[in-house]
């Protein structure tokens, strides 16, 4: 890569951190709803941003391994599909 691009390397790295400090910030408070009132739908919310923490952290990891990491990049679409149908379960319970 060119030095040209590591401005812009250092930027996109800064905004998934910031995405997944609130997809984690989302978790903890869906996580504390569910203590307070514990019911299947707030559980399955909690599991829901649980997963999607996960498949943004593997993303930002994936992203950072580079090359040909196709098994990698399956690997994290799966705990997005999980989390997706965890909210969705969570709405129509």
């Amino acid at each position: 890569m060119t030095a040209g691009f590591q401005p812009l390397i250092a930027v996109l790295t800064l905004l998934r951190l910031v995405l997944f400090a609130l997809t984690l910030g989302l978790t903890i408070l869906s996580f504390q709803a569910y203590q307070r009132r514990q019911s299947k739908r707030l559980e399955s919310a909690f599991i829901g941003f649980a997963f999607i923490s996960m498949g943004v952290a593997l993303t930002t990891l994936v992203s950072q391994a580079g090359g040909d990491a196709t098994l990698l990049q399956i690997s994290e679409t799966v705990p997005f599909i999980v989390g997706f149908v965890m909210l969705y379960l969570s709405l129509y319970r």
